[in-house]
């Protein structure tokens, strides 16, 4: 066993994430973290890397085990290059390096310091560090970003930086690997790369993921779920069957718990109505102390919380019918999309692409031609730096009728002016971003003339599992998960006939993405997409645009 985590308690404000929750991780063994949004998978890394002190448990970690993971945040690390970065994270190397570089200088005949340095030139050799630079550099330039090993990190967007963590998790050679959500932000020939490295790596890995590729190569899956830990042999497709069988069990069980609570309060009225027709003093004190018991028994009873319930939806399709029509009593609140229906279509044309080039001082693709119309769907393919996203930026700008930013050097964009069009992006906009939530909602509104008021902002907070509480944080302070739910309001706003959808998935929990495929499959309009999660692709389908 290299970790074994035990967490009493933790709360964040006033609500509890972790109660009497525990796990444990084997040498070796690749373990998954799924749960809902905001449920402290985050929490729980920043528990078990050190950051988060706060808390009431233990967490131990095997003898001589090294462990690394991935930052959030980089405050402190702007001006280190890339390189630089990841080498003082890498296990021993900076202490290493020193030995190797002043040692000389001043060990003179001093036997200790000779082998202290000659141990050091041994383990410098057998962690591989002598190529590490190099290594380095192949890492990168397999995320396409080669050319950025000697810049500072903090010019690095978002998304690089999280590539940058897992390059660095990939080249540690540690014992344990705590992995933030790793394939997002990555093409398909990168994933493919970390999926690889994933399999043949000999190190244990908690990998945080509701990539359903990753998923399906982990030896184990814990879910975080009312306020416990709970463990899953196998990967997402045996997580799936088992679920199933204990989200059953488990409703049957809340199900008898509720019929007990019925019948104790109906005993409580026949004790008080025994009680008051009763003559004798012992009858009297017999029917009290019945009563007592059974409000005794009623306030157990009533703390047990009702537990959250999610199948997904091949199980549910599997379910006998007194168990579905059961889940669809207790089953978890899940986002509710607004918007999707589309306009019920004729198959009129609303883009048209033919010929195509188009870059910036280079060309970044060129003769690409493809058709939308309504109620088709398009999936752009390429990878990172391919011009996916320079052309649905040309796209959006001639649908709006404004100049495209990047040149285009043969063919044309054509595009019908009137239809809506719904946006889902990869960055919050950064209008919104010092707006409180509430704010942010009602600004998407009227930025496109919109009614909007106290009562739509609510039922929309509601319907994007959001709290009231969540109304007064400013947008900046926001999840990822909650900033990607936020992002599908500011899409759906005003009932688009085509939607733009650009790696709607990341961020987003299971349940939330499977909604989400289930509106976007029983939607009328046109869609537009670009995502690296193959499940979600599958689910989509369309014609393929490889750039």
């Amino acid at each position: 066993m290299i970790l074994s985590a035990t967490i009493e308690e933790k709360s964040f404000g006033d609500k509890r994430l972790f109660d009497h929750a525990s796990f444990f991780i084997d040498n070796g063994e690749k373990v998954g973290i799924i749960g809902r949004n905001g449920e402290g998978k985050t929490t729980l890394f920043r528990i078990l890397s050190g950051d988060d002190k706060d808390y009431q448990g233990e967490i131990t970690v095997g003898r001589g085990a090294h462990m690394i993971s991935t930052r959030q945040e980089h405050h402190g690390f702007e001006d280190m290059t890339v390189t630089t970065y990841i080498l003082q994270d890498l296990p021993h190397y900076s202490k290493l390096k020193h030995v190797l570089e002043t040692y000389p200088e001043t060990m003179g005949d001093n036997m200790r310091l000779i082998n202290e340095y000659s141990e050091a030139l041994e383990r410098f050799d057998s962690l591989g560090y002598y190529t590490i630079e190099n290594e380095v550099e192949k890492v990168l330039d397999s995320f396409q970003l080669g050319n950025k090993t000697d810049v500072k990190l903090g010019t690095l967007s978002g998304g690089q930086k999280r590539l940058i963590e897992v390059a660095k998790v990939m080249l540690s050679n540690t014992q344990l690997a705590l992995i933030d959500e790793p394939t997002n932000h990555m093409d398909y020939v990168a994933k493919d790369m970390f999926l690889q490295w994933m399999r043949a790596s000999n190190d244990a890995m908690l990998v945080i993921s509701h990539d359903r590729d990753v998923l399906e190569n982990v030896d184990r899956i814990l879910e975080i779920k009312d306020q416990k830990i709970l463990n899953y042999k196998g990967n997402y497709t045996s997580y799936l069957k088992q679920n199933a069988g204990s989200t059953g069990a488990s409703m049957n069980e809340f199900e008898l718990t509720q019929r007990r609570i019925a019948n104790v309060k109906q005993k409580i009225l026949e004790y008080q109505r025994f009680k008051e027709k009763s003559r004798t003093g012992s009858t009297i004190q017999r029917f009290k102390r019945l009563e007592a018991q059974s409000r005794a028994e009623l306030v157990e009873l009533e703390k047990i919380e009702k537990p959250t319930f999610w199948v997904d939806r091949e199980s549910v399709q599997g379910m006998g019918l007194k168990t579905g029509e059961q889940y669809q009593k207790y089953k978890a609140k899940n986002i509710r999309l607004h918007g999707v229906t589309g306009e019920e279509g004729y198959g009129r044309l609303l883009v048209n692409v033919d010929g195509l080039s188009l870059g910036y001082s280079d060309i970044l693709f060129e003769n690409t031609s493809f058709q939308i119309r309504e109620g088709e769907v398009l999936e752009l393919r390429g990878r990172n730096g391919a011009g996916k996203t320079t052309l649905v930026k040309a796209l959006l700008a001639t649908l709006a009728g404004k100049p495209v930013a990047a040149t285009v050097y043969d063919g044309i964009i054509d595009a019908d002016k009137k239809v809506r069009v719904g946006v889902y992006e990869q960055e919050t906009p950064s209008e919104i971003l010092t707006k409180t939530l509430s704010q942010a909602i009602e600004h998407i509104f009227l930025s496109r003339g919109l009614a909007v008021g106290e009562t739509k902002v609510r039922q929309l907070m509601s319907d994007y599992l959001f709290t009231q509480g969540d109304g007064n944080t400013p947008v900046s302070q926001l999840s990822g998960g909650q900033k990607a739910r936020l992002q599908l309001i500011d899409m759906l706003a005003d009932n688009p006939s085509l939607l733009v959808l650009d790696e709607p998935t990341n961020h987003l929990d299971l349940p939330s993405i499977e909604e989400l495929e289930n509106a976007l499959q029983n939607y009328s309009g046109a869609i537009l997409y670009i995502s690296h999660d193959t499940h979600f692709r599958k689910r989509l389908g369309g014609e393929v645009v490889q750039l």
